[in-house]
């Protein structure tokens, strides 16, 4: 009796939260041009991208390739194609709000205690530049809930989540978590705020929070929402309140040339081990100077963006 076995090739396909080696028709691809010009692209077959470098003939020059590649645009310069990860697609998302970028969302993430599995409930969702760095640290088995006020905006969010294949991961409600919460009741391990008025929304994410406490995180550029935040955070029975802000400090790396103190000839002439003087060299390198690279640190810190007040809820 023989038996036959049909092997089956699984091509993943691109997501955000799952590694794919090749380009493949519906992608979302991040076109890098330089350090600090991206662009998303939508790949199709059949369609062309514009760049400063000429075009990009999807089908052709994307489609099949692996990420990562050096594609040459048709005027001869090239760019490369690169995998879509959070930190990318923040640096590259078309803005509908300001958002968050990599610095904050670090800090959010860790001092939220994320990890895979986490539930969250986040709000407003915004552009969701923040809402792909959760996806990424909760997937496979967490969830997002996220909550936002504007219709339009959410409409366009669950488009995205959908076009970058997490929409598994996430739930968009459009409706004021100030009035109607989260539409959720003691499923989260975390919540995160990111609104005008948070204060009155402190009481829903106590209510969305699971029995056993969780953390939550409030996002205010203004140091008078912070205040009115914390005095309802501990009004709701939240511990270790703590607020921080976190500034990118970027030093300027130069090379600076550093003189020599002349300390005069050397009184003590070298010796050999058996005791004997070493005849002292007659020429040598005069080396009067010494280059070393060094940084400074900039007088001012630029970059303000907002307050970060955490909270713990205790268990009941």
């Amino acid at each position: 009796m023989y038996t036959s076995t049909i092997l089956e090739v699984l091509v993943l396909a691109m997501s955000f939260v799952e590694y794919s080696d090749c380009i493949q028709d519906g992608d979302v691809a991040i076109i890098y041009l330089s350090h600090d010009s991206m662009m998303p692209v939508k790949v199709q077959q059949g369609a062309q991208t514009q760049t400063r470098y000429g075009v990009i003939r999807h089908s052709s020059d994307l489609i099949g390739q692996r990420y990562g590649s050096k594609v040459t645009c048709s005027k001869g310069g090239w760019v490369h194609v690169l995998h879509p990860t959070p930190e990318l697609w923040t640096v590259s998302l078309p803005h509908r709000t300001q958002i968050l970028y990599t610095t904050d969302i670090a800090t959010i993430t860790m001092m939220l205690e994320l990890k895979p599995g986490s539930v969250v409930c986040e709000s407003g969702t915004g552009s969701g530049s923040l809402s792909h760095a959760i996806l990424r640290t909760i997937a496979p088995t967490g969830h997002l809930h996220t909550v936002e006020f504007h219709q339009q905006r959410a409409e366009k969010v669950a488009e995205e989540f959908k076009e970058h294949r997490v929409d598994h991961l996430v739930t968009v409600r459009n409706q004021d978590v100030c009035k109607e919460g989260f539409g959720v009741t003691g499923v989260a391990d975390a919540v995160f705020l990111d609104i005008p008025s948070p204060w009155e929304a402190v009481g829903h994410a106590k209510a969305a929070m699971k029995r056993h406490g969780g953390r939550v995180c409030s996002f205010s550029p203004c140091i008078e929402q912070v205040q009115r935040t914390c005095e309802a955070l501990a009004d709701q029975g939240f511990e270790e309140i703590s607020t921080l802000e976190v500034l990118l400090r970027v030093h300027d790396v130069r090379t600076v040339s550093l003189s020599l103190p002349d300390f005069g000839p050397d009184p003590s002439p070298p010796t050999h081990p058996d005791g004997s003087e070493k005849s002292a060299p007659t020429s040598g390198p005069n080396q009067t100077a010494v280059s070393l690279k060094t940084t400074t640190p900039p007088r001012e810190i630029p970059g303000h963006t907002g307050y970060l007040t955490f909270a713990t809820k205790p268990r009941t």
